[in-house]
């Protein structure tokens, strides 16, 4: 079966003024719950991390900041969001859920959340929508409680994760793998252990040609026994902040191409939603309910 992470907080309202499409965040379930793809059974509530747990990732002076809402505004307006009791704990708990999802797919193959991709959140800042870097947390927890030797993170958003990069630049353990839009922001790029960066306007052919090219060598070369994959959905064309030309069958072909490798080779994966702002949310929800799908299929 394939479990899914989902909260109402995922939804926090915020302040008139602030466009970052939080109704998706119900949207999605509803959609699958709807067609019959997924089942009330497959919804889990995530726990939120504790204390401890993120700061395994994040500097103490920064949580505390955070966590006691006096990080400085100059901060805050670097993440997009105003700072708020409700916002941290949307980010504790949308962290959690990936953690959550992380040991389910230690057993049943796959697990995904609805939220998360949380990719530009570095050890002691928060940038782009994210304050909390919740595909590092999970990948620690992973790794200090020796559930994973070896993790790849494949960052297919459209924007490089550039946080997750500077967090675990130099290390063996982990792989960082980040394919991008080139002149797409952050406008400083961090260093990856493999970028691949994109013209744009770059389309179904060329962008699956090169993922199927470069992904089967990258996993036989590190071999890798667990996966995180950001399959933010930026890359559609038209998306607002995103300048690549992917349809939403070459979106979808995508994240099949990831989830069928993972499959083949026993990696278990989790599934992080990232971004996606296309001017017509049901094409955001539609792109994002593809992964799902995708999912549901493979590991049927």
């Amino acid at each position: 079966m394939v479990f899914i992470a989902w909260a109402p907080e995922y939804q926090h309202p915020l302040p008139e003024g602030h466009r970052f499409p939080m109704e998706k965040y119900a949207l999605i379930p509803e959609q699958l719950l709807f067609e019959g793809s997924i089942t009330k059974e497959q919804l889990f509530r995530p726990e939120p991390l504790t204390n401890d747990d993120v700061l395994r990732v994040h500097d103490r002076s920064y949580w505390e900041a955070l966590r006691t809402l006096t990080l400085p505004e100059r901060a805050m307006r670097k993440t997009g969001f105003p700072l708020s009791k409700a916002l941290v704990d949307r980010e504790i708990l949308i962290a959690g859920g990936t953690w959550k999802a992380a040991t389910l797919a230690l057993e049943h193959g796959v697990a995904l959340n609805v939220a998360g991709g949380t990719h530009h959140a570095f050890r002691d800042r928060g940038e782009g929508f994210c304050l909390l870097n919740d595909i590092a947390l999970a990948t620690e927890l992973l790794l200090f409680n020796k559930l994973a030797k070896k993790v790849l993170v494949v960052d297919l958003d459209v924007h490089q994760g550039n946080g997750t990069a500077a967090l675990f630049g130099g290390r063996s353990d982990v792989f960082t793998f980040s394919m991008h839009g080139k002149k797409n922001y952050p406008h400083h790029k961090e260093k990856s252990h493999l970028d691949i960066e994109l013209e744009d306007g770059t389309g179904d052919n060329a962008y699956l040609g090169i993922l199927g090219e470069v992904l089967p060598g990258l996993i036989a070369q590190e071999q890798p026994d667990f996966l995180f994959f950001q399959s933010g959905v930026d890359v559609l064309a038209g998306d607002k902040l995103g300048r690549l030309g992917l349809s939403m069958q070459g979106c979808k072909q995508r994240d099949q191409m990831v989830m069928e490798l993972a499959a083949k080779h026993q990696i278990p994966l989790v599934a992080v939603m990232g971004g996606g702002y296309s001017p017509r949310v049901a094409d955001v929800v539609e792109a994002h309910a593809n992964t799902f799908r995708s999912a549901c299929h493979i590991w049927s």
